[in-house]
């Protein structure tokens, strides 16, 4: 595979498996300590991949789940975020602005702090309530931070007899990373061919449903409009036909990433659409992908996971392609903000 690294890959996705007993054991000491709530509160990109995993508290649990932005929390503060709340805080860096005062104004109102860090030796890694370290770099990160999220998640109904098959399913966690390395070898040149695509094109858009939308989300804004420069437009399969089906015709180039949740008829809706009206139009469908080890209660689960690790090699294509490196920035990181 083309500038990819399998043994790095398979430790740093194994790391973030193996942290389920640790997971429970955090969670567990947090339930028992009257937590009544759970708040995932990253900043940028890291917030979106915790989505799936407040989404399926949300839907499937009686336990009370909220997302928000970091920012706007440090200003207005929440009449939820209390003392009897938990804190899921992701950053690969652990240096995150953002998430460092999140962190300062989630323990003065008493909650508890879980980091999810890729280096102890930070902020956000020094001063969690509970830290879990798992090295990440910015092209694994992604999927560790989606497995993270989702054990917390899963432990969290677990414990509360709100899953019967948690065994089930934590047994079949620890067969993901090899099914993953594995979907990225047989979809590497379809990565290179899709890669063609988006290099071809300065606009696309990207939609999803249930829990490929913050995938979609994320891919748009974080990966191609900060790493590559290119413009695009993330929006809901919900939301598709309520505005930004009007800018569709020959030549728009449009994403549909489909997992294998119940929120597909969304996306087929879209593509019924959108198969009339644009020659452009290109979907990314999990339910394809041979998942060796994985059920279908699991496989739908991890969904936005698989198209992240697919997703990883079209990157590759593309940043030689356009001869652009994903880490070439114009302001971030380097220029006051």
């Amino acid at each position: 595979m083309l500038n990819f690294d399998e043994a790095r890959y398979l430790k740093i996705q194994t790391g973030a498996v193996a942290l389920a007993p640790e997971i429970d054991a955090v969670i567990g000491k947090l339930l028992k300590g009257g937590a009544d709530n759970i708040h995932f509160l990253g900043t940028g990109g890291a917030a979106y991949l915790m989505q799936p995993a407040v989404a399926l508290l949300q839907r499937q649990s009686s336990f009370r789940a909220y997302a928000g932005y970091s920012a706007e929390l440090i200003i207005s503060g929440s009449v939820n975020l209390n003392e009897r709340s938990i804190v899921v805080i992701p950053s690969r860096s652990g240096t995150t602005k953002e998430s460092i005062a999140m962190l300062a104004a989630a323990r003065k109102v008493g909650a508890k702090v879980i980091t999810l860090v890729g280096h102890k030796d930070t902020p956000l890694g020094e001063q969690g309530d509970h830290v879990l370290v798992n090295f990440v770099a910015d092209d694994t990160s992604s999927e560790s931070f989606y497995v993270q999220s989702l054990l917390i998640a899963l432990s969290i109904m677990a414990q509360r007899k709100e899953i019967a098959n948690y065994a089930t399913l934590a047994r079949e966690m620890a067969a993901l990373p090899k099914a993953l390395l594995e979907a990225k070898r047989a979809f590497e040149d379809e990565a290179n061919r899709v890669a063609g695509i988006i290099a071809a094109s300065s606009y696309h858009i990207f939609t999803g449903a249930g829990n490929t939308w913050p995938e979609a989300h994320y891919y748009g804004m974080c990966i191609l409009e900060e790493m590559q420069w290119i413009r695009t437009r993330p929006v809901h399969a919900s939301d598709f036909f309520h505005g930004t089906l009007e800018v569709v015709e020959k030549g728009v180039s449009l994403f549909v990433f489909q997992g294998e949740d119940q929120y597909r008829p969304l996306t087929e809706r879209v593509i019924n659409f959108a198969k009339q009206y644009t020659d452009q139009l290109h979907v990314l469908d999990t339910a394809g992908i041979k998942l060796d080890g994985i059920g279908p209660e699991l496989r739908a689960l991890v969904s936005p996971v698989v198209l992240a690790a697919l997703l990883e090699r079209v990157n590759a294509h593309i940043e030689v392609k356009r001869n652009h490196p994903l880490t070439t920035r114009r302001y971030y990181n380097r220029v006051a903000y």
